[in-house]
């Protein structure tokens, strides 16, 4: 059986805990801070089937990730759940010695069918993107014209599978705000845990400015003023989203504000792209061609070693260094698509 065989920091003294994976960079919405839908339409070239990496050549990466200390691993997209056969993979990352948690993040339309297959291949948690409660809003919200109910259906069925469930509400000013409460309402008391997450400057299609945020105070305000609210402490070094349990004991909700008060500081997730780029933070520029390192003949341990120092090297702290001037100076170059890193 695999060892781990050394836990590396960055230069930052941040260890290496997480690992995102996106398995496509396609999607059947069109939401407007991820994929809008004027820019990513019908003639948008995505990966080719060659392009994206292999379950096999995944799960060999994952394995040199878990002997360099990643316990957690999180499968992303795009959608995820349109690769096919996705529980195959999953199958084979849980036999992965020193992975103790598997996640996927999902926008849940699919979930219905692929639910208990998913659970059974070891899966342990879901997130479920839901960004309104309101058919109208999330219409317009998805791009897609999709009603809320084949999320919620999907969100049942995982839970009736035994996967534990959170539900990612972006919330953007003057879009969606107006269903902080009722996605509040709907879930309190239902065992699914709700997390508001500040609209982020990801990539150059979303429109991003700081006058569409709505920070993680004025979300907390918000809850407080109707359900009663109270800080909770966090379960682990490096969770990135704050926790507020209800008073009345009726559960939580949580709020991810990389905006308004970065976590950079105990952030220890690194980003693997679907054809194979390792990123080593979400506002990243450029990311590490390892789709052509696994291609080559380099074998475990020099690959072992040439992930080490990776993440030896990282230094990135830009939601610390965020200001006007530099989201400008990062929105005039090249800048990683939500869509395409997995967020």
């Amino acid at each position: 059986m695999q060892k781990r065989t050394q836990e590396v920091y960055d230069s930052l003294s941040r260890p290496l805990k997480d690992l995102r994976i996106s398995v496509t960079d396609q999607c059947n919405f069109r939401c407007s801070y991820c994929m809008p839908a004027e820019i990513f339409g019908p003639d948008f070239q995505f990966l080719k089937q060659d392009e994206l990496l292999s379950f096999d050549e995944i799960t060999r990466l994952a394995r040199q990730f878990a002997k360099l200390g990643v316990e957690k691993i999180r499968i992303t997209g795009g959608e995820p759940l349109l690769r096919k056969e996705l529980h195959l993979l999953i199958a084979e990352l849980k036999k992965i010695d020193g992975i103790k948690d598997i996640a996927l993040t999902t926008n849940g339309v699919f979930l219905v069918k692929q639910a208990e297959k998913l659970k059974e291949a070891g899966l342990d948690r879901i997130n479920v993107s839901l960004d309104a409660i309101e058919d109208r809003v999330f219409r317009k919200m998805n791009g897609r014209n999709v009603p809320t109910a084949p999320v919620l259906k999907g969100i049942d069925r995982a839970q009736e599978a035994g996967l534990d469930i959170k539900v990612n509400m972006v919330v953007k000013k003057g879009v969606n705000e107006s269903q902080i409460i009722p996605m509040a309402r709907h879930f309190k008391g239902s065992g699914v845990i709700l997390r508001f997450i500040e609209f982020m400057d990801v990539g150059n299609t979303n429109g991003w400015n700081f006058q569409s945020v709505v920070t993680k105070k004025e979300i907390v305000e918000k809850i407080d003023e109707v359900f009663s609210l109270e800080p909770a402490d966090a379960n682990y070094f490096g969770e990135v989203a704050d926790r507020f349990r209800y008073t009345d004991g009726d559960g939580e909700v949580g709020v991810i504000s990389s905006v308004s008060d970065s976590f950079c500081s105990s952030c220890t997730r690194a980003r693997l792209s679907a054809d194979g780029k390792l990123f080593t933070c979400l506002f990243a520029q450029r990311g590490e061609d390892l789709r052509s390192v696994v291609r080559s003949q380099m074998e475990d341990a020099e690959l072992f070693d040439y992930l080490i120092s990776l993440w030896k090297d990282r230094d990135d702290r830009y939601s610390d260094e965020r200001t006007e001037e530099t989201v400008k100076a990062k929105q005039n170059g090249p800048k990683i698509e939500m869509s395409y890193i997995g967020g």
